[in-house]
């Protein structure tokens, strides 16, 4: 019998609020977090805006010795993965901590060490690297520093699947509860690279916005979209057994139904043409979960405001729940935090989690009018309404494709 999995915990570090509490109220606020580039001089650069952090300080969630020995994408991981402790309540000391696991993935790592040390070693030489550029700089140190931070013991993986890096993440730590091999895992996924390096190679791909205009740079599904603006953050949140959760009397915020995936092998960039993939992995996601497919009235999109994504996307959610598509609401909640790579499902399941506990689906702002093709309904405006199942969908480079499926939690 595989085992409940439930959320009681949850943290966000977002370009729009450093907590679940501010990231949702900037969501129902419809808040973009799309200003002009702060961290390096973009003179030579046809992106001139991206979704920034703002107003993190790491020494507020860790000590200044710690936060020094880690990149911004751990140290958003970290203060993230600390929102959500303190969120579910566990008391590691009543906790065996090797039945407490981490899986927080980053698509990238840390640009930042290697643009630094890269030119440390053209201006002096090989024995001027720093010895903690590796270890700064790999992508698993993010669930390395989160388990050292918090004395968890238990499976410790870091799933890089590039942007469904967060959504992967948090699918394995499910099934990892679900088979019995932890009672309580942290998962998600974290991500800084709004960097010279990051944002030349996004925009080498001619992948990303160049336009100057905030409330127009990220408009996914709209027919004027012209590509994504990059964000920063991380999503953290506790998963749980449900038995021990009951025991130890969490909050439940919602249960985690199912999970689903794919893989297009079709292209290392764009989705298959035909959305074949990522309908097969919702539909993976709705038959895990044993459920009707047309109960399904809510979808988290990936919805990058890419022309290929959204389109792909919305021919994915066609084949998937045929003529219940229309009856569906789709939103993406890029459209206010730009896209957060590794980092993006993580943060989309919370507003997923959110959307479900509160019944308020938000607006896809920006959006105005749609290609012909793409005739769903993708929330020009926001809805009240009772949410009882969410998917939320997370299709990265290489042809990975992950829908996650959460539900309110039924004793």
């Amino acid at each position: 019998m595989k085992k409940r999995v439930v959320v009681t915990g949850m943290g966000a570090i977002t370009p729009i609020g450093n907590s679940v509490e501010d990231f949702w109220a900037g969501i129902k606020a419809e808040k973009i977090g799309f200003v002009p580039i702060s961290y390096f001089d973009t003179t030579d650069y046809k992106c001139k805006l991206a979704a920034e952090v703002k107003d993190f300080n790491p020494e507020d969630f860790m000590d200044k010795k710690a936060a020094r020995r880690m990149e911004p994408f751990c140290q958003f991981a970290v203060a993230a993965a600390k929102q959500a402790m303190d969120d579910s309540g566990i008391n590691m000391e009543n906790e065996d901590p090797y039945r407490v696991g981490c899986a927080i993935g980053s698509g990238i790592g840390s640009f930042q060490s290697i643009e630094k040390e890269h030119s440390t070693l053209l201006e002096k030489g090989p024995t001027r690297i720093s010895p903690l550029f590796v270890p700064t700089m790999i992508s698993n140190m993010a669930a390395g520093n989160v388990s050292i931070a918090f004395g968890l013991k238990g499976k410790n993986i870091n799933v890089v699947t590039a942007c469904a890096t967060g959504t992967n993440s948090i699918g394995e730590a499910f099934r990892t509860i679900q088979y019995g091999d932890a009672d309580i895992m942290f998962a998600g996924g974290t991500e800084s690279a709004i960097t010279p390096l990051g944002m030349g190679g996004f925009l080498a791909l001619k992948a990303l916005s160049t336009s100057e205009d905030p409330t127009k740079c990220s408009i996914p599904f709209d027919k004027e979209r012209g590509g994504f603006v990059m964000g920063e953050g991380a999503g953290i949140v506790v998963l749980e057994e449900l038995e021990h959760a009951k025991a130890r009397g969490a909050k439940i915020y919602a249960e985690v139904l199912g999970y689903g995936c794919s893989a297009d092998a079709f292209h290392i960039t764009s989705p298959a043409e035909d959305g074949m993939g990522a309908a097969t992995a919702m539909l993976n996601a709705v038959n895990d979960a044993g459920l009707d497919k047309n109960s399904i009235t809510y979808i988290n999109a990936h919805g990058t405001s890419t022309h290929h994504n959204d389109l792909f996307e919305t021919r994915a959610i066609k084949l998937a729940f045929e003529d219940h598509a229309k009856d569906i609401k789709i939103n993406s909640t890029k459209s206010m935090i730009g896209h957060l790579l590794g980092a993006a499902g993580a943060v989309e399941f919370i507003t997923s989690v959110k959307t479900v506990e509160e019944g308020y689906i938000h607006k896809t702002v920006g959006l105005n009018e749609s290609d012909e093709e793409m005739d769903l309904n993708y929330c020009k405006q926001s809805y009240e309404e009772e949410v009882p199942y969410a998917i939320s969908n997370s299709l990265g480079f290489g042809g990975h494709n992950a829908s996650i499926l959460v539900g309110k939690y039924n004793a």
